[in-house]
């Protein structure tokens, strides 16, 4: 099963439940050389579901001392397809490795 690391407005709940029709299942993970910043939204099914104007979106800086913390949830390749449905053109699905050491999928900016 694939991953898929969350820093933002995946970690919701209801979000999930609304996305992927159940709550999933992870661990906290840190993904380092990226930092935070935040993207206004302006999808409005994206809107419903987060509830959120502004949304983080990941930054690449290459400094290993910027760290970003989330969690790495355990996915299907469907729910894969469904969180890129749910995420807004501004953001591109790439594959990193974590501080764990595990890999996964993560949402950057474009």
């Amino acid at each position: 099963m694939p991953n898929l690391f969350s820093y933002g407005t995946l970690q919701k709940e209801q979000v999930q439940i609304e996305t992927f029709g159940r709550i999933l299942q992870g661990q906290k993970d840190i993904l380092k050389g990226y930092k935070l910043k935040m993207l206004e939204i302006k999808d409005p099914e994206v809107l419903r579901k987060s509830k959120e104007k502004y949304h983080p979106i990941l930054e690449f800086s290459g400094n290993p001392e910027d760290e970003v913390e989330g969690v790495l949830f355990e996915v299907t390749d469907e729910e894969i397809l469904q969180a890129d449905k749910y995420e807004v053109d501004d953001y591109k699905r790439v594959e990193s490795v974590f501080k764990s050491g595990k890999s996964g999928f993560i949402y950057i900016g474009k």
